[in-house]
């Protein structure tokens, strides 16, 4: 009876896996290769498209600090009335003054602010009334602080700079990105490989289990072996269920991360190479401190802080200003007259001079200068620290490679190995010189074996992903390319 339950029980066992494997089997099928799983990634990730954001806002910011060198336009209307008195008659008068003025101001790279003004005036009192008119050039131009273009341009340049930095750092997210894409299609070919390594292993079992069952029928072998045959059978049994939640798990992650139809199965369509990886350790070093995105962002930054430097010693400077003026007006009790004499330049003026001015003391400006000094060194010496860390992370990447792609032929040969003991110890089993515990015992020595030459295998590639994130070619390597255009669609949807 107990036997006959317990037979029971791994027949309702056989059924559960049974259906839960052609569930598994029904799913739509996406035979996904790693190109085109990096393809999507790039495309479809939306840690991704939340981080392109970031240089798109960046592009907005260059277009508005652009916006110094658009022309100014004022207009204006007053009426004015004041009562005083004559200084002739010592009589109360009242004067009426009516006017309007348009005018226009540019601001050049130099830091000059050239502007013209048209005002054209009505001046109404107890004695007399006339018509005003003039036009006027002026033109104001540091000659100390606030001298030049760099001056001028310093939020332009910041800007610019800022988008620069969004895309390093896109970039940097990028290779995150596809270095856990690769890692992901790797886990999910582990995973289904493993499926198959315990599929295979529950079949011995199974045929192990009858064989056993056989054995003891006839009398060969004592009725506890099919206890134990059940029981190793029962455990791989829960060995695949868990194989296929973890296949099933790792789907779901390469769904999400490349929006993938919920539901759909993945079939990875590559496998893990072999072949020697051929490095040279001081091509590598070059490569990564040139094209390490996380270097170039730091770069980017070190360049920010030496543009505000210069110009906060420029600050430091006295306020000298250059000021120039050029008009002709016309005064006339008729209006039309008035503006003749305006065009004909009857009543010119001019005028030009300096101010200047500097605070006593100048603490605001020098202390504005030695920290942008100190944010300079600081910069500096953290893109050091960073070369310093790459330059040890692609020496670690390197041994490791070679460390992994050794561990494979080592694994190839343990799995060799459990494989030649398995079928020695089958063969002293059908002569009895092994209990079914031993066969069974060795078995998970094979599947262990197989499973660690799988991992090796696995290893060996996501080390060379490794060491090409740290060399920063991953990106080449998959062929993606990135532009600092590369986010424009995104503020030119918006414009």
């Amino acid at each position: 009876m107990k036997i006959t339950a317990k037979t029971t029980a791994v027949a309702a066992l056989c059924l559960l896996l049974g259906m839960a494997g052609s569930g598994f089997a029904q799913e739509p099928t996406v035979n996904l290769t790693l190109k085109d799983a990096i393809r999507l990634g790039f495309e479809r990730n939306l840690d991704l498209k939340v981080e392109l954001y970031n240089p798109a806002m960046a592009e907005a910011d260059i277009r508005r600090t652009l916006g110094i060198y658009d022309p100014l336009l004022t207009l204006g209307a007053n009426y004015n009335r004041t009562n005083s008195n004559n200084t002739l008659t010592f009589r109360p008068q009242a004067i009426d003054q009516a006017t309007v003025n348009a005018g226009v101001s540019q601001l050049l790279p130099t830091g000059t602010v050239v502007g013209l003004t048209a005002e054209s005036g009505w001046v109404d009192s107890s004695f007399n009334k006339y018509y005003s008119n003039g036009v006027s050039l002026t033109l104001n131009q540091p000659l100390l602080r606030n001298f030049g273009q760099e001056a001028t341009e310093l939020q332009i340049n910041v800007s610019r700079l800022a988008k620069e930095e969004s895309i390093e750092r896109f970039k940097t997210r990028l290779s995150d990105t596809v270095a856990q894409i690769r890692s992901d299609y790797f886990k999910l070919y582990n995973l289904r490989e493993v499926l198959l390594v315990k599929r295979n292993s529950l079949a011995l079992a199974q045929r192990i289990l009858a064989d056993t069952q056989g054995r003891v029928k006839a009398g060969v072998l004592p009725a506890m072996e099919i206890l134990n045959a059940e029981f190793q059978v029962a455990t791989r049994e829960k060995e695949v269920i868990d194989a296929e939640r973890g296949v099933r798990d790792q789907m779901d992650v390469l769904r999400t991360s490349l929006q993938l139809p919920l539901g759909a199965e993945i079939v990875v369509a590559d496998t893990p190479s072999r072949e020697p990886y051929q490095i040279a350790e001081d091509a590598a070093l070059t490569t990564a401190l040139v094209n390490r995105s996380e270097l170039a962002l730091q770069r980017a930054v070190v360049r920010t802080n030496d543009l505000q430097q210069r110009v906060a010693r420029n600050q430091t400077l006295p306020d000298l200003s250059l000021n120039a003026s050029a008009g002709m007006g016309g005064f006339d009790r008729g209006f039309l007259r008035g503006l003749e004499k305006t065009a004909t330049v009857e009543e010119p003026n001019w005028g030009i001079g300096l101010q200047f001015s500097f605070p006593l003391g100048n603490r605001a400006a020098e202390n504005s200068y030695i920290r942008s000094k100190l944010a300079m060194e600081q910069s500096t010496a953290q893109l050091q620290s960073l070369e310093v860390g790459v330059t040890r992370d692609v020496k670690a990447a390197i041994r490791q490679v070679s460390a992994n792609y050794k561990q494979i032929e080592v694994t190839n040969r343990g799995r060799a190995y459990a494989e030649d003991r398995l079928r020695a110890f089958e063969k002293r089993q059908a002569v009895g010189l092994a209990t079914t515990k031993d066969v069974f015992d060795v078995e998970n020595d094979l599947v262990t074996a197989k499973g660690n030459e799988i991992q090796a295998l696995v290893d060996y590639n996501n080390s060379i992903t490794l060491l090409w994130r740290v060399t920063g070619e991953i990106l080449d390597r998959q062929g993606i390319r990135v532009t600092d255009k590369q986010a424009d669609p995104l503020y030119d949807r918006l414009k």
